[in-house]
Formats: structure tokens, C-alpha cells, sequence
């Protein structure tokens, strides 16, 4: 009998990070001072672009001459050769922390649940999590020493270590991370600049059946190659809202999070993953094209901040299409506006359905937010809808997607200074949306913050008597206040109209 597939809810349940495997204590290096950031590699060319330590050609996989078997794969033992030296494995180290509410801490929201523990309820109880020790894999996209990997697998660490296949071992510093992604960009220290590295390639020319082959460290066991074909494209899993995954049927297991996912001519065309507990064959990758288009954000801040229009969409189903009397086969429908938002202000409305923003096309809700999340917030993006029956054009100049309940807000290396931080408990950073002033991106529980109502995402524009168009000058204003001062604050929240008023009283030194 033929075993039938899962029901969604089944599946969604059974999906999963690729977790780390549990190591023993990792010996600490030296600190060395990283080396200036180099500028960031360029996309692959459709040629073979890979390295090895020496600077030689990547050598493609071996295919038979022999008639009657055109195309048919001998050896990947050249490829492997010539790739293996840019993938690296990953060692993280993090204290013990007290548990937060009994949340089990550590992954994307909403994820917890699937590693089967119901409510995502910490395993480690009230007492918190003990400390962490694991490792993931990686790869090398810069002779420089830039490194990819996964968000969940340097999320919270206080010591990252990585390892080449060559031996070498270099401790690291995460640049930045994007959790909604799951990935993360690393700068070993101490690198001489001449590491083997590997290129991103272009994911978008994959075609199902496409073969590749992942390298990794499943359960520790370093340089483990696997192959396999591109099953589909743009799998949703559920686990973020920017899903939009290759699955493939090369083996991936626990320790591989991180590692490359090759095409035959050594480009970098995913990262993989996630995989569905309790299946063998299945396993996702984080396409490259996505990773490349984080990049300058991750490297140049340390987070990724992305383009919001501020509607509630859905499908364009059959039906649907019926209803609203439109021709259109695809699109995304637009079920609600946001008050004050940057869709409203350009004037979309509900039940318009929109069919491209830019040059991309919409096919369904998650390819709209994936398209507008690409895009920087500030810009200008013409948005093609069809409403009423007729296709017409609306610019729309994008906001700065807010920070959603549950999700971790990472703060940018240009946020403001420790002793804000501290005195205050709150972090700002320049403001997104490019209209100046200092924009709140977290507060700590029970602050001066907290008390005089600021949120994440509020603009500060003025402090006191000044008005401030940056970080600098507000922490000037803000640091320079006397103890016991209170300040009068105005804010803006990005998508609304008009100012706030908040007023933050300075404690005693």
C-alpha cells in the first residue's frame, strides 16, 4: 500500500531547523582585530567560479562519453575537490541564561512547537536553558574571510569558532543576521586573505530535476558530501513570511544548517536549511538569489530592514476572481489597508488586485511580500492593479516594515552607544525611512524608556528643546540631560500621520 503524504497541518508540524549537535567545550583562541571589510563579492558568472587554496580552476563533475548513455554522471570527485576547501564548520559556545517566561529560546518565532514541545514550553524548565554548544556549517564567499551560515545557528552565541577542511581555525564575529531568513554573515579574525572561497550563483536558473550536491557536517562528521536533484521550487514551510525555499532530495541532516548547496559548476546556488523530522530525502535551501540581495544590508548594518506598503492581502483564487468580476488568473487581493500607511497614502484600495510592484510579477500574496521585502524602504515603486476591471498603475513610496509581535528585533551596529543603553534603556539607529531623526529599536523592561511609552519603530525628531535629524544628536541631547530632568520627546511611528508627544524622565546617576 502506498503510504499517503501528510495533511498541511501534519506537515507543518513536522518541520524543522536543522538543530546542532551537541560538542564538547570549544578551546577559545586569542582575540585577533578583524581586518577591514572587504567589498562584497559580485554574483557568480554562469562559468565555473569556485577555487581551490592554490587559485585553480574549478574542475566540473565527469560525464560519459560512451554512446548510448549521453549525459550520464561518472565522478563528482573533481567538483568536490576543488569546492570542499571553502566549506567550513561551525562551532558556537553561549553561557547558560535564565529561562524568559519558560519560552523555549533560540529560534525563529513560531518554531518552538516544532521540535515537539507543545506552546514551545522550555525543556530546561523554569531553571532557563544550560549553556550552548553546537556546531552548523559554512561557507567561505570571500578570500578575506566572509562567511555564510545560518541565523540559527550563531543566534545567542557568545564564542563562534570556525574550522576550515585544511585545519585551520579562526575564531569569528557575526556581522549581522537576518532571522526571518535564517541567515547570517560571519568575519573570521585574523585571515591572511588568501582562504578558498566559493561564489553565490543564480538559484532563479535552476530547474526542477537540476542536479546538485550539498557538503556539510551532518552530526559532526566534517566534509560529508551527499547529491541529489532539485525536487521543486518555492516551497512555503511555514516557517517565516518570506518562505520561498528549494527543496531537494540530496541527504541533509542535523549539523549540515548552513552549508552549500552546489550546482555542477561549483556555484553557490542555496543554504541549506530545514528539514522535515521523521522523513529521509526531503530538505530545504535558502535560495542564493535571496542571500545575495541581503548581503549589502548585513554587511553594511548588521540587519536587514525592508520596503512595507501596509496591506492585509490573499490569493486570487478562481472564485474569487469570479466574484469581483476580473479576468485576472493571478495576483494577490488586497483584503485590508493600513490606516495611515503608505498603501492608503498612494491610494490602493481593497479588493484591488495587484499583478507586478516593479519589474516583478505577483502571482500570489507570498511572492507581493517577498517583492516589496526586497525592496528598500523610502524608494519608489510602481505597483500594477487591476480594480474594477481595468489595469491601471499606482506609485507607492514604501515604508519601513515594522518590527511584528514575537519577532527578534536585532540591533544595528549603528545603533546608538552602551551608555544610552544603559542610563535610558534604549537603542536608537538612523531612521530608515531616509527622513532623518533617530529611530527607537528597542527598549528594555521597566526603563525610563518603557515608562514614558517609547516603542521600537518611533522616529524621534525632537528632544527637549532641539530637534534632532540623527542618532548623534540625539544621544547628545539625551546623555547631556541633567539626573532627574524630564524631557519632552516628539516622535513620529512610520505609515502614520501627524507627531506624538512622550515625556522621559531622567533617573539619577
Amino acid at each position: 500500500m502506498v503510504r499517503t503524504l501528510p495533511s498541511r497541518r501534519h506537515l507543518a508540524r513536522a518541520l524543522t531547523l536543522l538543530p546542532l549537535v551537541a560538542l564538547g567545550a570549544c578551546k577559545p583562541a586569542a582575540d585577533v582585530a578583524p581586518p577591514s571589510r572587504p567589498t562584497l563579492p559580485l554574483r557568480a558568472a554562469p562559468t565555473p567560479t569556485a577555487t581551490t587554496p592554490s587559485g585553480a580552476k574549478v574542475e566540473p563533475a565527469v560525464y560519459s562519453p560512451t554512446p548510448g548513455s549521453p549525459g550520464a554522471l561518472m565522478s563528482l570527485a573533481p567538483l568536490v575537490d576543488t569546492v570542499k576547501g571553502a566549506v567550513v564548520n561551525v562551532e558556537v559556545q553561549a553561557r547558560a541564561r535564565p529561562a524568559m517566561g519558560g519560552r523555549m529560546q533560540g529560534l525563529p518565532p513560531g518554531l518552538a512547537e516544532r521540535f515537539g514541545m507543545p506552546g514551545g514550553q522550555n525543556p530546561f524548565g523554569e531553571g532557563g536553558a544550560p549553556a550552548k554548544q553546537g556546531v552548523g556549517s559554512g561557507f567561505v564567499i570571500d578570500p578575506s574571510g566572509l562567511v555564510l551560515t545560518n541565523n540559527h545557528v550563531v543566534e545567542g552565541a557568545d564564542v563562534v569558532r570556525v574550522k576550515l577542511e585544511d585545519g585551520r581555525a579562526f575564531d569569528a564575529e557575526v556581522l549581522g543576521r537576518d532571522s526571518l531568513t535564517d541567515v547570517a554573515l560571519l568575519q573570521l579574525k585574523g585571515v591572511s586573505g588568501n582562504l578558498p572561497f566559493v561564489k553565490l550563483g543564480d538559484s532563479d536558473g535552476l530547474r526542477v530535476g537540476d542536479p546538485v550536491m550539498a557538503i556539510g557536517n551532518p552530526f559532526g562528521l566534517a566534509s560529508s558530501v551527499s547529491a541529489g536533484i532539485l525536487s521543486a521550487r518555492a516551497r512555503d514551510i511555514h516557517a517565516g513570511p518570506y518562505d520561498d525555499f528549494l527543496q531537494t532530495d540530496a541527504a541533509i541532516n542535523p549539523g549540515n544548517s548552513g552549508g552549500p548547496l552546489f550546482n555542477m559548476r561549483g556555484e553557490v546556488v542555496g543554504m541549506n536549511t530545514a528539514i522535515i523530522g521523521g522523513a529521509t530525502g526531503i530538505g530545504f535551501a535558502v535560495p542564493a538569489n535571496l542571500i545575495q540581495a541581503l548581503l549589502p544590508q548585513l554587511q553594511e548594518t548588521g540587519v536587514v530592514r525592508r520596503g512595507w506598503v501596509g496591506l492585509a492581502v490573499q490569493d486570487l483564487t478562481p472564485e474569487l476572481a469570479r466574484a469581483l468580476r476580473v479576468d485576472a488568473a493571478k495576483g494577490a487581493v488586497v483584503a485590508g489597508v493600513t490606516a495611515g500607511g503608505p498603501g492608503e497614502r498612494a491610494g490602493l484600495r481593497e479588493e484591488d488586485i495587484i499583478t507586478s510592484v516593479g519589474e516583478r510579477a505577483v502571482d500570489s500574496a507570498g511572492s507581493l511580500t517577498r517583492a516589496v521585502a526586497l525592496l528598500k524602504p523610502g524608494s519608489e515603486v510602481k505597483v500594477s492593479v487591476v480594480r474594477g476591471g481595468k489595469a491601471m498603475e499606482v506609485p507607492v513610496k514604501l515604508g519601513t516594515r515594522p518590527t511584528q509581535r514575537g519577532e527578534e528585533e536585532v540591533t544595528p551596529r549603528d545603533a546608538t552607544p552602551a551608555p544610552l543603553s544603559k542610563r535610558l534603556g534604549l537603542r536608537l539607529s538612523e531612521a530608515q525611512d531616509g527622513s532623518g531623526g533617530a529611530q527607537v529599536v528597542s527598549v528594555e523592561s521597566g526603563s525610563a524608556a518603557e515608562r514614558a511609552g517609547l516603542v521600537p519603530g518611533m522616529v524621534l525628531t525632537q528632544v527637549g528643546d532641539q530637534k534632532v535629524s540623527g542618532v548623534a544628536e540625539a544621544a547628545q541631547a539625551l546623555t547631556s540631560a541633567e539626573p532627574g530632568a524630564a524631557l519632552l520627546l516628539r516622535a513620529r511611528v512610520p505609515g502614520q500621520d501627524g507627531a506624538l508627544l512622550r515625556a522621559i524622565e531622567v533617573p539619577q546617576r
